[in-house]
């Protein structure tokens, strides 16, 4: 038996319904979640649902991650960042830039300590089972940060086979990042599914995060911060994948960086300083798009990757007859 040794956090029990299931007329579910908007001076705008209770921000994280690495020396070009920064699909050119990160830092993919997974990208899966290829730790889609992680730690010259270990300096490095765009601490740790540390903030903590990170070229432009924010808009293929909705956000969207996460979290960072923060209380990930999609036309923003996001029908006998639809905002 699983022992908690928390409550369920008020980010999960205090979400609203924020979209709906509609299928011919009739709503047939719901998904509860929490979103949350900050200023240009991190302050909290606007809430649906808890904004201030900690939650795990899974690979939402990863843009804070790699800011504590270039922060520790790690110097890529912008496709390579961006790849760090990446829940990457496992397509051929993904797999290539993580080879090149490990290469320059003198090392190979027997090095990743990311747990073994076939890539995320349907046909690249296939291809995999098809030639007997076995899942690896390059083709999981953390094998970017973990390559970045290694490639730190060579260039400060740390320990390289501890790496994942909350104390190991690199791993403080990421916490002292977090909390220093966050503005708040990080009040609980855990494994990742790729098992590196995840660090638990609030939610507000997250968008402010991104704010802060996507307003850094203009704020200050020879920041590192502003190196992630460059290598995320200038190489969205790279943070994500060729069909990836997080990609066409990034790349439709002037300005804007954003990075999803598991368990139905994504995160927003607009050029004027302002963040956006969803958690769907479920984990379910359909419904995490249409509701950042609604939040962000709620707060102005206008961009025609925002109808992709929106589109999400329900079929019957395979026609459309209803579809998922955020609610409330």
């Amino acid at each position: 038996m699983i022992e908690i040794s928390t409550p369920a956090p008020a980010v999960l029990t205090e979400a609203p319904v924020v979209a709906e299931l509609v299928r011919n007329g009739f709503v047939e579910s719901v998904h509860h979640a929490s979103v949350v908007v900050t200023g240009p001076d991190g302050s909290v705008e606007r809430a649906w649902g808890d904004a201030q209770t900690p939650m795990f921000p899974r690979s939402s994280n990863k843009p804070m991650q790699a800011l504590a690495m270039v922060r520790h020396g790690l110097d890529l070009p912008d496709d390579l960042l961006a790849l760090v920064c990446a829940s990457h699909s496992g397509e051929p050119f993904h797999l290539d830039g993580v080879r090149r990160i490990l290469a320059g830092a003198g090392l190979d993919e027997s090095a990743l300590q990311n747990t073994p997974s076939h890539p995320l990208k349907e046909s690249e899966q296939h291809r995999f089972i098809r030639e007997g290829l076995p899942p690896s730790s390059i083709a999981q889609n953390c094998s970017g940060k973990h390559a970045g992680m290694l490639a730190t730690c060579v260039v400060a010259g740390w320990d390289i086979s501890t790496y994942r270990d909350p104390a190991h300096p690199l791993q403080v490095a990421i916490r002292e990042a977090v909390e220093d765009v966050a503005a708040e601490p990080v009040t609980a740790l855990a494994v990742d599914g790729c098992g590196a540390p995840v660090m638990a903030i609030t939610l507000a903590g997250l968008a402010r995060s991104f704010g802060s990170i996507a307003a850094a070229p203009v704020r200050a432009p020879d920041s590192e911060q502003a190196r992630i924010a460059t290598a995320i808009r200038n190489a969205p293929e790279f943070l994500g994948g060729t069909d990836r909705d997080v990609t066409a956000l990034i790349a439709k969207t002037p300005g804007l960086v954003a990075k999803d996460g598991a368990e139905a979290v994504v995160a927003v960072g607009l050029a004027d300083g302002r963040g956006v923060a969803v958690k769907v209380a479920d984990g379910s990930g359909r419904a995490r798009m249409v509701v950042l999609a609604a939040a962000l036309r709620a707060i102005g923003i206008e961009s025609e990757a925002l109808a992709q996001l929106e589109h999400s029908p329900v079929l019957g006998h395979g026609q459309p007859v209803g579809a998922l639809v955020a609610t409330g905002f």
